[in-house]
């Protein structure tokens, strides 16, 4: 099992760098960061993951850009994977979206994964006037022409949203950028399973399992191969033999672990409430204890 440490919303900007690099030293796999283009201050969208729809970070949360934090992390580390959980591409046109994440895979050695998402925020979206109703659409379409951006080779496309001829851009990564979706209703696992990967939402182990079928389903429908496909989801409580060996089999390959500073349903054997979390040290030190209890112990 790998294990992602994932900064959902850290208020300690400043503290990012070296969290990656000691993320590294105890044994993650990878690092993850969030996204938002600009954050609205006032806000009538219901958020999806909480039972009364509202959000659980102060409207003035830092939300550094991921692709320049991911790139600065990378720089301070040899193997550590580092993705965007999410990236809003269709904020962005293709050009900035595929220049941000192929520079930093370039730069890193293609240790990028870019983990997109559709979005909930309709204000954020008319903020940056692009339409909100068809963001799925053209999401869709923005990473058909950023896969051929990648390429390194002249593009040409022709679609609803992108009409382009004579593009190139560079420079170009090596190897493939891998893409996972994020998000749990039937248009985001439609388009997780026509890509390389999922980004799970927090759900027990049982609860995953009509996802795993629905993603299969969705990967055979597009004739596309089980294998090598990547599910990652946050576990919403404690990791036992039992429910690793059964994630395993169900096709579980990486656990995305939300910050270990901070009270989650993981367990609480790395969480101490008697120290201050906006501390580096602190945070070092609840990632040194989740490392020896679960990353030591299943990874």
């Amino acid at each position: 099992m790998k294990y992602w440490l994932t900064l959902v919303q850290v208020p300690e900007s400043d503290q990012l760098i070296d969290i990656a690099r000691f993320a590294e030293q105890v044994g993650f796999h990878g690092i993850s960061v969030a996204d938002h283009l600009v954050m609205p201050t006032q806000i009538a969208s219901r958020y999806p993951y909480t039972e009364d729809g509202e959000i659980f970070w102060p409207l003035d949360a830092p939300w550094p850009a991921p692709w320049v934090t991911l790139g600065a992390m990378g720089a301070v580390t040899q193997n550590l994977r580092l993705a965007s959980n999410i990236y809003l591409a269709g904020l962005r046109d293709p050009f900035t979206a595929a220049k941000a994440v192929g520079t930093t895979a370039v730069l890193s050695g293609n240790r990028v994964v870019c983990g997109v998402a559709a979005g909930w925020i309709a204000e954020e979206y008319a903020l940056a006037g692009i339409d909100f109703a068809s963001r799925g659409r053209r999401l869709d379409e923005q990473l058909e022409v950023m896969r051929k951006l990648w390429t390194g080779h002249e593009v040409t496309h022709r679609g609803e949203f992108f009409d382009l001829e004579h593009a190139l851009l560079c420079p170009a990564p090596s190897e493939p950028i891998p893409i996972w979706v994020g998000g749990a209703s039937p248009p985001a696992l439609r388009r997780a399973a026509r890509h390389d990967g999922w980004f799970g939402v927090p759900m027990a182990t049982e609860q995953i399992v009509p996802y795993v079928k629905t993603l299969r389903s969705e990967r055979e429908a597009a004739g596309l191969a089980w294998e090598g496909f990547e599910v990652s989801i946050s576990l919403a409580e404690p990791q036992t033999p039992d429910n690793t060996a059964e994630l395993e089999e169900l096709g579980v390959g990486s656990l995305c672990v939300i910050a270990p500073w901070v009270p989650s349903p993981w367990g609480a054997e790395w969480y101490d409430e008697t120290v201050d979390a906006a501390k580096l040290d602190s945070k070092q030190f609840a990632m040194q204890r989740f490392a020896e209890a679960v990353i030591q112990k299943f990874g």
